[in-house]
């Protein structure tokens, strides 16, 4: 099994930076790919970036790819999420989630097989 758990969401205002982060444990195959993404409210859940574990590849949304950034500490087993130069836009609640195959749909909410619980983004 996978544990996935959030943290660092919070309100900030426009322009502003936030770093969410992502434990991770159980089973090193199932979060090979970790991803983030987000739901804002009465939209679908989107993908924003994702993180090959072994490999450190990174794919991002074009929306984001210019502001946000993926990285990973191997040694803490937490992946994150840079957020830089947020916008009103950006409110959702964000999401870390696992599956084993990195690359193809990596975007794609439903290739995910273990999700953390969400951490809220507000940007003013």
């Amino acid at each position: 099994d996978v544990q996935l758990v959030e943290s660092g969401g919070g309100s900030v205002q426009a322009g502003g930076s936030l770093r969410l982060s992502c434990a991770t444990s159980g089973y090193t195959y199932s979060r090979n790919c970790m991803g983030w993404l987000r739901q804002a409210p009465g939209k679908e859940r989107e993908g924003l970036a994702a993180i090959g574990t072994v490999t450190d590849s990174t794919l991002y949304a074009d929306s984001v790819q210019d502001r946000f950034a993926i990285f990973q500490d191997r040694v803490k087993n937490t992946v994150f999420l840079q957020l830089n130069a947020l916008k009103s836009e950006d409110t959702a609640m964000y999401y870390c989630a696992a599956k084993s195959q990195y690359g193809a749909r990596w975007d794609d909410p439903r290739q995910y097989n273990y999700w953390g619980q969400g951490t809220q983004v507000t940007v003013s």
